[in-house]
């Protein structure tokens, strides 16, 4: 049996922002023309007006202040509401191939790897731009990786699953280096025409590589423990599928194959669920409150994490102790808890510990449980 460690990981960010001034003004042009065309049925009580948005209200609802998308016309014309992404030949790489190959670069040469150093690529996303062939498989041949590769989907909990799968081959010896990447266009399956959703998800692509800890060649995180739940609810879901046009009432633009869910009972269940994850998980491995030093949380919402950190550690989050990324890259699904991994990891000293986790639609919920090494 080996020790898998995370060596290294690497975020692709894209170029275009939108702020929440920018949104609003998007948003509330298209409330404004669909009050306009239902007009008469709102002045006879058969329909609601649209309500309008405002910068007030997301920072309020969500902590979240910007957001970066692969494509920021579409999204902000109030005629279109959605990213408009360039139709690509069969013979040209993907878009998330494309995101994915940048991240994995990054982790690569933070861990001072190669790609014939990876035997493994899983592609670990909420949604995935085709059914086959993997998009992970894809993404090995971009990078030139012999190994092997599949895809995996566990919602927002796809990065922390992903992990425990790695560092499990890993540490069996049926792989010596992993990576896992995490290429979420979370904008293409947003509904930016609901004003109780269309500014939570923005889009990245992360990567973090796993590997057996005496290969790590600079700093690392030993990982010692990985666990993942899920439990069956119907309060996040999204009904696109490759079914869809077998469906018999044939509508191409129903609100349910978007990004839903309620929100209420979504807060409701899931923060005791995580909270108890996390506390079942580091009382597994000894791991007391005083012993953390470090919380990565899913990045859905400032809110949720706030009470989740006050729970983990008995007391409200120091600085830096829950670092959130929520407020620049907004609900990056899975991607979410790595970033915040990658950006505020450095600073811990050896043999400080920390946890990763994710938790989303399933529901689902993962954690990492790590250890800051050195290299002696």
């Amino acid at each position: 049996m080996y020790t898998p460690a995370i060596t290294g990981t690497g975020v692709f960010t894209p170029e275009n922002v939108i702020t929440n001034a920018e949104l609003v003004v998007a948003f509330n042009a298209y409330a404004d023309k669909q009050n306009a065309l239902n007009a008469e049925a709102i002045a006879a009580g058969r329909m609601e007006p649209m309500q309008h948005s405002s910068e007030e209200f997301i920072v309020k609802a969500s902590g979240i202040e910007n957001r970066y998308v692969m494509d920021k016309a579409g999204v902000l014309n109030p005629d279109i509401m959605h990213p408009t992404l360039r139709q690509r030949s069969d013979d040209e790489p993907g878009i998330m191939t494309e995101m994915a190959v940048d991240a994995c670069k990054k982790a690569l040469e933070q861990a001072g790897r190669r790609p014939e150093d990876v035997d493994l690529v899983i592609c670990a996303a909420s949604n995935h731009e085709r059914a086959y062939p993997a998009v992970a498989i894809e993404i090995q041949q971009a990078l030139g990786i012999t190994g092997f590769g599949f895809d995996m989907n566990v919602a927002c909990s796809s990065a922390t699953f992903g992990i425990q799968a790695a560092a499990d081959m890993v540490r069996s010896g049926s792989v010596r280096a992993a990576l896992v990447v995490n290429p979420e266009i979370c904008s293409g399956h947003l509904e930016w025409r609901d004003r109780d959703c269309h500014f939570i998800f923005g889009d990245v692509a992360t990567a973090t590589l796993i590997e057996r800890i005496e290969d790590a060649r600079g700093p690392h995180f030993e990982i010692l423990s990985t666990r993942c739940a899920t439990e069956f609810s119907n309060n996040i879901r999204n009904n696109n599928g490759f079914l869809r046009r077998s469906r018999p009432d044939g509508v191409a633009d129903r609100r349910d194959m978007q990004f839903m869910q309620n929100g209420r009972k979504v807060f409701k269940e899931v923060l005791p669920m995580v909270s108890q994850h996390i506390a079942d998980h580091m009382a597994s491995e000894g791991i007391g409150n005083s012993d953390l030093k470090r919380l990565w949380l899913h990045q859905a919402n400032k809110t949720m994490n706030d009470f989740i950190g006050k729970k983990v550690l008995g007391r409200e989050p120091g600085p830096g102790e829950q670092p959130n990324i929520l407020q620049d890259y907004a609900n990056t699904s899975s991607a979410g808890s790595i970033i915040a991994f990658s950006k505020h990891s450095d600073d811990l000293q050896d043999g400080d510990v920390g946890l990763i986790c994710s938790f989303g639609a399933g529901y689902s919920v993962g954690s990492v449980i790590v250890r800051r090494r050195m290299p002696s």
